[in-house]
C-alpha cells in the first residue's frame, strides 16, 4: 500500500487500524512525507479536516499512526524531507520510532531538502533517490531477485 502526505495517513490507517483491512492483510506499506500524528500540534489542518479541531484525546490517539503500530504491523518504508514546510519531518520520526519500538521491519529515509508534494521527485536533488531506495527495500522485503526464479 502506498500513500503520500494525507494519503500516507489514509494508507497507514488502512494498514494499521484494528479491523481496518478486514480479512485482507496489507503486506508492505510505503509512506511518503506522511501525516502521522493527530496528537501533535503540527499539521493541524489535517487533524481538523479528519476528526475536527476539538477532537478528544482518545480519537486523536485512535487516528495517530504511531499509536497504532504493533509487532504485527506490516513492514514499512517511510521517507520525508528535513525542510518540508507543510508536514513537518517530526511525523516521519514519530513513525520510525514507533516501528523500531515494536520491532517492525522498516526503513526511514530523511533527505536534506525538498518541498512538500514531490511525488516521484525526479530532478529534485537528493530526494530523487527515494524511488531507488524504496525499490531496493521492497526487493529486500520480497526476497530479492531469487524470488522471481
Amino acid at each position: 500500500m502506498l500513500g503520500f502526505s494525507a494519503g500516507g495517513h489514509a494508507a497507514g490507517l488502512a494498514a494499521l487500524a484494528p479491523g481496518a483491512t478486514g480479512e485482507a492483510r496489507v503486506d508492505l506499506v510505503v509512506l511518503a512525507y506522511p501525516v502521522v500524528s493527530m496528537r501533535t500540534p503540527t499539521h493541524g489542518g489535517s487533524r481538523a479536516a479528519l476528526i475536527g479541531p476539538d477532537a478528544p484525546d482518545h480519537l486523536r490517539a485512535a487516528t495517530s499512526l504511531d499509536a497504532l503500530v504493533t509487532r504485527d504491523s506490516p513492514p514499512t518504508f517511510v521517507w520525508h524531507t528535513a525542510d518540508d514546510e507543510t508536514v513537518p519531518v517530526e511525523h516521519a520520526y514519530l513513525m520510525g520510532a514507533a516501528l523500531a519500538e515494536a520491532g517492525v521491519p522498516h526503513a526511514l529515509h530523511v533527505y536534506a531538502s525538498g518541498r512538500h508534494g514531490l511525488g516521484l521527485a525526479e530532478g529534485a536533488g537528493p530526494a530523487a533517490a527515494w524511488t531507488r531506495d524504496c525499490a531496493e527495500w521492497l526487493d529486500d522485503q520480497l526476497g530479492g531477485p531469487s524470488r522471481a526464479g
